[in-house]
């Protein structure tokens, strides 16, 4: 895993997930070590972000090293025309490791083939986001106690929302059955279906919320996200289309929770948040966790 860029959940094995898993207990017991002392992480925000940069900036922070970068691209000379390939090989210079955030697909990929440091894609359009996907992992780990055989619904944007496009990937390795719930604009890719299709995995789709969650171990909310709809008009169709109640959870299992990668607009009731069963805050947590264990397996500190 040294030096190895992430950017996509597919770039890493199994065991790989569960060796960083492993590493975010360590540093959960233990989150303020100085390993990071003398190194500086760049990150590279062209998009914008609360929780994972910030996360990031803490997880780097709490292990003794050193921020750059921007959090908007008007900030940065792109603004003058700057070429992505020439902002990575300078950034590359004043770095060890480079995180970035694109909306375009595939930028992450080009930037860890032109970087000469190790690449952490932290978002690329709707394609995919690793970290967010390992932090779920160790979330639905710690929650549930196991990885193996859960039954997990996915809700709301499942076409662009790249956080349930790396989970379903990861999760394959681990025989769940998923339920898509989705409007039919929003439905699940084909491509992604196939890929459950070709590894087995069973998974049912819906176009209901309250009647096809309550056998769920996880039920993990997404946002509709405007600023993937190049129609204003679509947007509106589908932006309030699911609401999470507190009232929709009676009868639910016991040991289920409710995951969501945050920022939450309307889709989770405010009324769920003192539910025992909503977990997305100390998930955000567990995302400090999870990404000081990514970059210090890049690294080769652990």
């Amino acid at each position: 895993m040294k030096n190895k860029s992430l950017v996509s959940i597919a770039d890493y094995t199994k065991e790989e997930y569960l060796e960083i898993l492993r590493v975010a207990a360590e540093f959960e017991k233990n989150p303020v070590q100085k390993i990071l002392e003398g190194r500086v992480v760049a990150t590279l925000f062209f998009e914008p972000s609360t929780r994972t940069r910030l996360s990031f900036e803490s997880a780097v922070n709490r292990l003794g090293g050193r921020v750059i970068g921007f959090t908007d691209s008007s900030s940065s000379s792109v603004s003058k025309g700057e070429t992505l390939k020439d902002t990575i090989l300078t950034v590359s210079n004043y770095s060890d490791l480079i995180v970035m955030r694109h909306p375009l697909e595939g930028s992450a990929r080009y930037a860890s083939e032109v970087a000469t440091v190790p690449v952490i894609n932290a978002g690329d359009g709707a394609n995919q986001h690793p970290t967010q996907c390992l932090l779920d992992l160790f979330s639905i780990q710690k929650t549930q106690g196991t990885l193996e055989n859960l039954k997990i619904s996915m809700v709301g944007d499942l076409k662009y929302g790249r956080t349930v496009h790396s989970l379903l990937m990861a999760m394959s390795y681990f025989n769940p059955t998923f339920n898509f719930i989705a409007p039919d604009e929003l439905k699940m890719p084909e491509e992604y279906k196939l890929f459950l299709d070709k590894k087995g995995i069973v998974y049912h789709e819906f176009t209901e919320l309250a009647e096809n969650i309550k056998d769920s171990d996880i039920i993990y909310m997404t946002r509709v996200q405007r600023e993937r709809f190049a129609d204003p008009l679509e947007y509106e169709k589908v932006k309030n289309v699911y609401i999470l109640k507190n009232k929709m959870l009676e009868g639910t299992k016991d040991n289920m929770k409710i995951l969501h990668p945050l920022p939450r607009v309307n889709e989770i009731s405010t009324d769920v948040d003192s539910n025992s069963k909503a977990y997305y805050f100390p998930q955000a947590l567990n995302g400090v966790y999870t990404r000081q264990a990514i970059m210090a397996k890049i690294l080769g500190l652990k």
